[in-house]
């Protein structure tokens, strides 16, 4: 019994220095080892049936899956795989021949009228329609001018240079503004401006109407005359720029038509008074079309500057916008529907200049809660510190009055 015992033993030591001696002459056989590298079941069984032996592993046990996977290393250390190199065969670019696209050849004739037309001024006379492209409003370079007087005058109104009207790719109007009609009732009726006495008077009333805050605060005053008859001072807007100095220069004087002053059935079917009421008003910065619609009165209006008024809880419909159609031809007389219609050409320059040279700060109306309305007296909304409280808009001041020429302030209605 011990003799058996001795001899188990002693081919368990043979077998361990069998091994170490093995692992010794193969690196890779004892980093398979240590690293735990793996074949599946079935090849490590097949490769230990083969070799017919068995690993010693850590704690002596034995596995036929590892002692595969050492006969698989041990065989690719001895036996490294053999590479054949593929031969790669590249393609040959294709090179395409680029051709430069015909130029596109304009006529000369036509070329030189286009540039011709892109790059000539266009002057505004006074009294004048101004001509100019039915999609894009001119912009004011310079300072306005004042209308020349009448032939028949002696008295001038003191102003600066006429301005140049140029044409600018940004301020092209989104919304090409309506035709005027052919026809005999949409032409412009002839116009019978003041003398260049009732324009200095008219000048001079205009700067008595304002405030010293109205004067400080904004740049620009439109001064419409409502009074109806044969006063040529009447049914007329002038408009003033503040100068440095805070003189006021006259640019223009136009006809304009008023509100009829009736209470009427307007065009939806409900009851409409057609009232231009006098007073202070303010251009709403949030309500200014190119090309707007009254769904109230069925009708266009072209270049509409709504008034920033607030009456008795809801916002005026009241606006400056062009006249259009058979109201054209009523120009110089009450006929509109309580708007300030404006020769259409009038009405596109007003409102270019307006929007793109009068954008700023302005001072805001007083304003009654208890009636929820704004006030269009003039009176000034102050903080409590005593400055007048401003807000964004534009410094436009609209002045409305029932003046007909005479050297006393009309009533406010």
């Amino acid at each position: 019994m011990a003799l058996r015992q001795l001899s188990v033993l002693y081919l368990a030591a043979a077998s361990s220095f069998v091994v170490a001696i093995t692992l010794a002459q193969h690196p890779a056989l004892n980093s398979a080892v240590h690293t735990g590298a793996r074949f599946t079941a079935t090849e490590g069984e097949a490769a230990a049936v083969a070799l017919n032996a068995y690993v010693i592993q850590p704690g002596w046990s034995y596995t036929k899956a590892q002692s595969g996977v050492l006969y698989r290393e041990a065989w690719n250390a001895i036996h490294p795989p053999v590479q054949i190199a593929q031969h790669t065969v590249k393609a040959k670019p294709v090179v395409v021949a680029k051709t430069k696209p015909a130029p596109v050849v304009i006529p000369k004739a036509k070329s030189e009228i286009a540039i011709a037309q892109l790059q000539r001024p266009v002057i505004v006379a006074p009294h004048a329609v101004p001509v100019a492209p039915a999609l894009r409003p001119p912009i004011v370079e310079s300072a306005p001018a004042a209308p020349a007087a009448a032939p028949n005058t002696q008295v001038a109104v003191a102003a600066p240079p006429a301005p140049k009207l140029t044409l600018a790719p940004q301020a092209m109007a989104p919304v090409a503004p309506p035709p005027i009609a052919s026809s005999s009732s949409s032409v412009l009726p002839p116009d019978h401006p003041p003398s260049a006495s009732e324009l200095v008077a008219v000048t001079q009333h205009m700067r008595d109407s304002l405030t010293r805050e109205m004067l400080a605060d904004f740049d620009l005053f439109l001064f419409v005359s409502k009074a109806q008859g044969s006063t040529a001072a009447g049914q007329r807007m002038y408009v003033f720029q503040k100068q440095d100095n805070g003189d006021l220069v006259m640019l223009y004087n136009w006809p304009v038509s008023t509100g009829r002053e009736l209470n009427e059935i307007a065009a939806d079917g409900t009851r409409q008074a057609s009232i231009t009421p006098a007073g202070y008003y303010e251009i709403d910065p949030h309500r200014m079309y190119v090309s707007h619609f009254s769904s109230q009165w069925h009708q266009p209006m072209p270049y509409a500057m709504f008034f920033n008024w607030e009456n008795h809880g809801y916002q005026t419909g009241l606006a400056i916008h062009g006249a259009s159609g058979k109201d054209i031809s009523l120009l110089g007389e009450r006929a509109s529907a309580g708007c300030i219609h404006l020769a259409p050409e009038n009405a596109r320059l007003l409102f270019s200049l307006i929007k793109n040279n009068y954008k700023g700060l302005m001072p805001k109306f007083a304003y009654d809660k208890r009636t929820a309305t704004m006030a269009n007296n003039g009176v000034l909304l102050h903080t409590a510190d005593g400055h007048v409280e401003m807000a964004e808009g534009y410094k436009v001041l609209v002045f409305i009055e029932n003046y007909g020429g005479e050297n006393v302030v009309a009533a406010l209605f």
